[in-house]
């Protein structure tokens, strides 16, 4: 007696034969190829007062691509725009010890982030200049920029903080960055503490160049790039709903497509803290998870444990950006060595606390004993 078979019609063996090889093709070429993307810039930690014997750390910042990924580290020594740098030889550690030959250069520190689609580099921002003597200027704090980098809009400078042999006088002068922000130029006649945006500045960024001069000699420091001014000019303040005059997507756009909100920038001046007596500016910067500015986030920020004042949460501008005035309570601690933590939290409004699009980070900022 037979046994009776399964068995597969002619025309059903052709479509599973089909459908396996599409599966193996699938299996084969399914990944998504990625080679490395630099999402967050690589950074240096150091006491910000750099001068010779300083040891630097250099962090690799945020990538994203196929994984594994690796990362070689490359120390840099660069002219005092923080341009035309050359390698610094045998400086290929994640921690860097300033050196005499470093005196009158700014630093930087590049990554390379490598996986199997590819390798991608990335630069820190530059240090201060690296000083000659305890005599002349001396960058304690990073000149800062504020306002919006928008077409029409006017941006405010600062000098940031000094010490060495009194007086001392600065100039300020602002540079075009491409969108990197890693290859800047003088903007021909755009020399003082404002600045208004123009129509060549679509798509650049912009930071400034503080020369700091005394009797003892002079020294350069340099401030953050902004965020890139955006395309086409839309003029006006702003202010109140729909689209705002920056590049930033509003808060109500986030979220659909599983993008969720990220702190990507606090940025303390003065930095290090060296007085209680001075409030400490802090401005935050959030995006998306696909790397476009959001309008409208409310951000929380406090310090950890609780030595400074805390802010009402404020929404993000146009440009994506908060801006805080935070004061420093008697317990706040100055030390050398030291830092003060804070929690930041970007959020959307009506969103549950423990669920909705909130993004979270830990920062902190050094002090120092005056």
């Amino acid at each position: 007696m037979l046994r009776k078979r399964n068995l597969i019609p002619a025309a059903g063996l052709t479509v599973l034969v089909a459908l396996a090889a599409l599966f193996v093709v699938s299996s084969a070429t399914g990944k998504a190829a990625s080679a490395p993307t630099n999402t967050q810039e690589p950074f240096i930690s150091a006491p910000f007062l750099v001068t010779v014997g300083t040891t630097m750390t250099g962090h690799e910042g945020t990538w994203k691509g196929t994984q594994p990924i690796t990362y070689t580290y490359q120390w840099k020594r660069c002219n005092n725009d923080g341009q035309a740098c050359n390698n610094i030889s045998g400086a290929n550690d994640a921690t860097y010890t300033v050196k005499q030959a470093d005196v009158g250069y700014t630093l930087r520190f590049a990554v390379t982030a490598k996986n199997s689609d590819g390798k991608t580099a990335a630069l820190s921002n530059a240090t201060g200049q690296v000083p000659g003597s305890s005599s002349s200027p001396q960058q304690t704090a990073a000149p800062t920029i504020s306002g919006q980098a928008t077409v029409g809009q006017t941006l405010t400078a600062t000098t940031g903080s000094w010490k060495g042999t009194q007086p001392i006088t600065y100039t300020i002068k602002w540079q075009r960055c491409d969108d990197q922000g890693e290859h800047c130029s003088l903007i021909s006649g755009a020399v003082g503490t404002t600045y208004t945006v123009k129509s060549a500045d679509a798509g650049k960024r912009i930071r400034i160049k503080v020369v700091a001069k005394n009797d003892a000699g002079q020294t350069a420091g340099l401030s953050e790039p902004t965020e890139v001014v955006p395309g086409g000019s839309s003029g006006g303040g702003g202010g109140g709903g729909g689209g705002g005059t920056g590049n930033a997507i509003p808060v109500a756009d986030v979220g659909p497509t599983g993008a969720r909100l990220i702190v990507d920038k606090v940025v303390f001046n003065p930095n290090p803290v060296t007085s209680r007596s001075v409030p400490i500016h802090v401005t935050i910067t959030v995006k998306d998870t696909a790397g476009k500015l959001v309008q409208g986030a409310l951000v929380f920020i406090r310090s950890t444990p609780i030595v400074t004042s805390t802010p009402t949460d404020a929404p993000t501008g146009s440009d994506g950006t908060v801006s805080y005035n935070i004061t420093p309570r008697s317990d706040f601690p100055i030390k050398n060595g030291y830092s003060v933590q804070f929690f930041v939290k970007a959020y959307r409004s009506g969103d549950p606390s423990l669920a909705g699009i909130s993004g979270t980070r830990l920062v902190q900022v050094a002090t120092h004993t005056p």
